[in-house]
């Protein structure tokens, strides 16, 4: 059963005939189902304006990040309603432009906006009978269709305006959804790549997020999460590698700033580790063999810090002799200047002491 929206539903009349009709009755009977389907269903909408169609703006909505509202509040005394961080860098009123004398919470609306995310796309119905008192055979059956995101879905996506717009903390509760609606897919269907990426996808962004707030340590937190999950996964799969390896490179960002470079250079290593694994099963992309260069550059900046010249002149000379040996397709354009841009810059190591 497919995710649905609690807000629309359309009826299908069940054909209840057990006669056999002839080629002629067929196609009238053919076209005239068709018409009836086409006149039942409802052409899904949300009452907040929220489909999977077009992902348009709501009521519910903030103005000025265009994400859902969270932590609701007013403008006084125009009464127009904003996300807290979003309205409190203005002076006037984004909308009308009236002076805000101050700023209110609304608790009232966040708990209408908390209910919409909780309902939203979560209701799931089986056919039901719309008419008990009818005859089992002329039963009517009620269709909630699906017109709109999964809440994971709908989230991220809100998350990503959210972030967009500088409002860190919306896009981590929101992305605090993700995570869940992800894990209680994980335990229903079990540890599928597919999912497994997104679950370590969603908690680098959250580890992201407490980075431009200056929480190291839950950044951390978060990456060594998805790090510790994804290393659980299977390694045949490009998009969980990937996810992994940057995970293990967040981390070894966060101690390099710290000044632990002997940590720095344990996650670093791993992430190339990662990365060359994956190369022997995947040699023909190009993407990887760049990912590859990379990591052996931030390694062998580590190595010259650390002192150890000779072996940071040898990471940078594997990088260069992987680059200049790839063959990046003319079409691939943004590849080859990635190629192009890392080969640069491996060379300009070279020169330095």
């Amino acid at each position: 059963m497919t995710p649905v929206c609690p807000f629309n539903k359309a009826s299908r009349p069940d054909d209840a005939s057990g006669k056999k009709p002839s080629e002629n009755q067929s196609k009238q009977q053919s076209a005239s189902d068709h018409k009836l389907q086409q006149d039942a269903v409802i052409s899904p909408k949300c009452p907040f304006g929220y489909d999977s169609q077009t992902f348009k703006l709501g009521p519910l909505s903030c103005m000025v990040c265009q994400a859902l509202l969270f932590q609701c509040s007013k403008c006084v005394p125009c009464s127009h309603v904003f996300c807290k961080v979003c309205i409190s860098r203005f002076s006037d009123c984004p909308l009308c432009g009236a002076d805000i004398e101050k700023i209110e919470d609304n608790p009232d609306l966040q708990k209408t906006v908390d209910r919409f995310i909780e309902g939203h796309a979560r209701i799931k119905r089986s056919q039901i009978d719309t008419d008990k008192e009818e005859k089992e055979a002329d039963t009517k059956t009620v269709i909630y269709e699906d017109v709109s995101f999964e809440r994971g879905d709908f989230m991220m996506q809100q998350a990503m305006r959210a972030l967009r717009a500088n409002n860190i903390e919306s896009a981590k509760s929101r992305l605090g959804v993700c995570a869940e609606d992800v894990r209680e897919q994980l335990q229903k269907n079990g540890n599928t790549p597919e999912l497994c990426s997104q679950l370590g996808a969603v908690l680098g962004m959250l580890g992201d997020c407490c980075r431009t707030t200056g929480d190291a340590s839950s950044a951390v937190s978060y990456f060594e999460e998805s790090v510790n999950f994804l290393k659980k996964m299977p390694k045949d799969n490009l998009e969980i590698i990937h996810t992994l390896s940057v995970s293990l490179n967040k981390i070894g960002d966060l101690k390099y700033y710290e000044g632990d470079l002997q940590a720095t250079r344990a996650y670093y290593f791993q992430a190339l580790d990662v990365r060359r694994s994956a190369v022997k099963n995947n040699s023909t992309v190009p993407s990887q063999v760049i990912d590859i260069a990379v990591s052996l550059a931030k390694v062998a900046d580590v190595d010259r810090n650390l002192g150890d010249e000779d072996t940071a002149i040898a990471g940078f000379k594997e990088g260069i002799k992987l680059l200049e040996s790839l063959a990046v397709s003319s079409e691939e354009v943004d590849l080859e200047k990635r190629r192009l841009s890392v080969l640069e810059f491996l060379n300009s190591q070279l020169g330095k002491k």
